[in-house]
């Protein structure tokens, strides 16, 4: 019998780290082979062959080129019964290089992690993005959404992968994220640095335009006389961290905003936070919201697609309008007012993550979708059945 394998692909590594790890082991359960093509060179557990190509995030970088060819070379001499792609770039190139190996049978599936096309978005996004993706959506097998607005625009629009479906992101790992006692919570930030009586406020995300922490800083400066002992924990870097960092000087608030930088212990961090805030333009199905959600904590979050699939006004959270930092104060000083507030909204972000986001619950529904390719390749490769 042949050798089973499947390849993922994406444009960086840390990709597979961060939320694909369940999956690969899947795979070794399975019997499969599970290779990887990115850039980085990060060591992947589950991983059987690593492929390390320069694959570039600007679909105008040369090194994109390169890295066209050799994908197309690693596809052409490997018999994948499956390749799934993930990230903009990897799904572009992936599925390019794929075409001659689908018309061996090779399965293509591709997650689309929040279309850069969608309702509001800038006319530029649509130019560019859309019929890229239109094009593309014929070279795929399977086209996995992961936010209603976007499974709405594929089928609506009739793009013509042979199947379209809506999976509800990668899952929350509910045993690293999880609500804490009273008494650990208090433990954990001592270890911090933070005291019992503060009320912590807390966003993971890379600074840059998208993700636009100047709002929560804006917001934030509205409410530091009336909650006096509240507290903005930003982790993340990027490209505009300093500039975050003037503004939060300027608005006078430097001294109770914590920029922690890239950190590992994002899990600990929510653990010892009094409240989600997200301040994002574009989101898919956003993790750091669900990880939020998977501790028990309320949400308050600027309005887009990805935040409206989670955010519930009055039941785990609130949306606020589009960059309204007067009603997102107005939101926190509710909320940091109102312990029983507080608990019924994060109670019920718990629930909703244990009845729809968890791993456990994605990697059912993904490993259906995933039998039912290989079931399809082996019967026509192989002659099973």
């Amino acid at each position: 019998m042949m050798e089973k394998k499947v390849l993922f692909c994406a444009t960086k590594d840390y990709h597979f780290e961060a939320f694909h790890l369940p999956y690969f082991k899947w795979f070794k359960e399975q019997g499969y082979k599970v290779h990887t093509a990115a850039h980085g060179d990060l060591n992947l557990p589950f991983v059987d062959k690593k492929h390390v190509i320069p694959i570039q995030r600007s679909p105008f970088k040369k090194e994109n080129i390169m890295a066209y060819k050799e994908l197309k070379y690693i596809i052409d001499n490997n018999n994948f019964q499956i390749i799934h792609c993930h990230t903009p770039m990897g799904g572009v190139l992936g599925r390019l290089a794929g075409r001659k190996a689908r018309e061996r049978d090779t399965k293509m599936l591709y997650t689309a992690h929040g279309f850069h096309f969608f309702k509001g978005a800038p006319i530029l996004n649509w130019l560019v993005y859309y019929p890229i993706e239109k094009f593309l959506a014929r070279m795929t097998d399977c086209l996995i959404t992961i936010n209603n607005e976007d499974f709405q625009i594929a089928i609506q629009r009739n793009f013509r992968a042979q199947e379209i479906t809506h999976i509800l992101g990668v899952g929350v790992d509910t045993n690293q994220y999880h609500p804490v006692s009273t008494n650990k919570k208090t433990e954990l930030r001592l270890e911090k640095g933070y005291c019992e009586e503060d009320f912590l406020m807390f966003y993971a995300a890379e600074f840059n335009k998208n993700k636009n922490q100047q709002l929560l800083l804006r917001a934030f400066s509205l409410i530091k006389e009336e909650v006096s002992n509240a507290r903005l924990l930003l982790a993340g870097d990027g490209a505009l961290l300093d500039e975050c960092k003037m503004l939060a000087d300027s608005l006078g608030i430097r001294n109770r905003v914590d920029f922690l930088g890239f950190r590992k212990d994002i899990d600990e961090l929510l653990k010892i936070s009094d409240l989600a805030v997200a301040s994002s333009l574009r989101e898919g199905l956003p993790v750091n919201i669900m990880e939020a959600m998977a501790c028990g904590l309320p949400i308050i979050a600027n309005e887009n697609r990805g935040h409206r699939e989670l955010v519930f006004n009055g039941q785990n959270g609130w949306l606020i309008g589009r960059n309204d930092e007067k009603s997102f104060s107005e939101k926190v000083i509710k909320i940091a007012g109102n312990m029983g507030m507080r608990k019924m909204l994060g109670e019920s972000s718990y629930k909703m993550v244990e009845r729809k986001y968890s791993t456990k619950k994605i990697l059912e529904a993904k490993s259906q979708l995933y039998k039912s390719y290989m079931e399809d390749t082996e019967e026509r490769v192989w002659g099973i059945h």
